[in-house]
């Protein structure tokens, strides 16, 4: 029974969620998706049982930033003034209550944090993302405290094949220390919420994130993208979204239309050795004639290199030719460098997503580049996301990326890796 007053966030009493709070076995993994409630249930119950028995409890994420901001407010809500034995400590993140218990927030960046203490018990939040190593050489083996046992609750989304699937499959099996939960994001959110993920999201990252399903790939990135992705369509005047990616050999862009919520690749400016320079000159030699068309640009951060300091950019370099020849020029491009794999699943969630549409299109004989590109680039072996940029064809895909990411971003988290 939990001894806490439910908040704004209200819980679904599954009877897997509840086997996940209640089942005394000693330490139990659960794979739940998003906004799913699994937190919240840990959460809560680590409180619960520093009420009900004086010791020492953790709760623990990736890293100290992560910990602070998943629990730290929480937790100091929770816990009543007349059950608090003084300040909770800001610096330590440590809340001591009136009966001796001790709850501890662990940033797992600095895995030595969870080392010499005798714990009572806690649980590890996004326990995918927390280094596989930390997990065997610190986390395991500060649980083995002669005459303790305690317990601990491994939870958060899979992230491909990595140490929180062979936690999975240690708890599914016949040792009886061990025990495995799993629901989806369906069995609590409302068929509205589904379906909206569904249409944004690509089907493996979707059932990832949302089924809590442990996904594999192949080394293909884009392992969705077929001839269902091809279009004969052909540029028409109206607004040109032209997306970089600023790699000499070669330099690497393509020609995007919007129609409705499709997008359409009409055209592809591959040149080898090039300049920014010489890139938009061959801009203006195919469009010259579609000065009235506004035209957009996307982009890496990288291309802004040197304004800061009053230098001639990639991308000024690109304004300032074509505004010389009379377009309109505006730049869609973020600031800083933003994530590889979000920008990977935004592409894929373009391609094809969960529900089954298609949204970007490829015409193979005006963008033969692109279109062998989006079929043939693979992952760096040994990497989970970094691209294989042996693959000449890569650096067109990249600017791809950077479209998608800046008009259609998945979410701000880390997301499915590619192995």
């Amino acid at each position: 029974m939990e001894l806490l007053t439910p908040r704004w966030y209200p819980l679904i009493d599954t009877p897997e969620q509840l086997a996940f709070r209640d089942d005394g076995t000693r330490f139990k993994v659960c794979a739940a998706g998003r906004r799913s409630g699994k937190t919240e249930r840990a959460k809560r119950k680590v409180i619960s049982e520093a009420f009900k028995e004086r010791g020492l409890y953790f709760l623990g994420a990736p890293t100290y930033g992560q910990v602070k901001k998943i629990y730290w407010k929480d937790v100091k809500e929770f816990v009543p003034t007349w059950a608090l034995k003084g300040k909770p400590s800001e610096s330590d993140l440590i809340i001591n209550l009136i009966n001796g218990s001790e709850i501890h927030l662990i940033g797992l960046d600095k895995p030595q944090r969870i080392e010499g203490i005798p714990w009572t018990g806690g649980g590890i939040d996004e326990i995918a993302d927390v280094k596989g190593d930390a997990l065997h050489a610190n986390i395991l083996p500060a649980f083995d405290t002669p005459g303790l046992d305690t317990w601990c609750m491994f939870y958060g989304v899979p992230d491909g094949l990595n140490h929180f699937y062979d936690l999975a499959e240690l708890g599914k099996s016949k040792n009886t220390e061990w025990g495995y939960y799993h629901w989806k994001s369906s069995d609590i959110l409302t068929p509205e919420k589904i379906a909206a993920a569904k249409a944004r999201m690509p089907s493996k990252l979707y059932r990832q994130e949302y089924e809590a399903s442990f996904e594999t790939a192949s080394g293909l990135i884009y392992e969705d993208y077929d001839n269902a992705n091809h279009t004969d369509k052909t540029f028409r005047p109206g607004e040109i979204r032209w997306c970089h990616d600023f790699n000499f050999f070669p330099m690497s862009s393509a020609i995007i239309q919007r129609e409705g919520d499709s997008d359409y690749i009409v055209d592809e400016i591959i040149l080898e050795h090039a300049t920014a320079r010489h890139v938009a000159n061959e801009f203006v030699e195919r469009y010259g004639k579609h000065k009235n068309c506004p035209v957009f640009l996307y982009g890496d951060p990288s291309g802004r290199v040197g304004e800061k300091h009053g230098l001639l950019s990639m991308y000024l370099e690109l304004e300032s030719v074509l505004r010389d020849n009379g377009f309109t020029v505006s730049r869609r491009v973020f600031r800083s460098t933003r994530s590889i794999r979000d920008g990977q699943n935004s592409l894929r969630g373009r391609i094809l997503t969960a529900d089954g549409k298609r949204h970007l299109f490829v015409n193979p004989d005006k963008a033969p580049v692109v279109d062998k590109g989006c079929k043939t680039v693979q992952v760096l072996k040994g990497s989970t996301y970094q691209e294989d940029e042996t693959n000449s064809a890569q650096h067109v895909v990249s600017a791809l990326r950077y479209y998608a990411s800046y008009e259609f971003p998945i979410y701000g988290k880390s997301t499915i890796k590619v192995s």
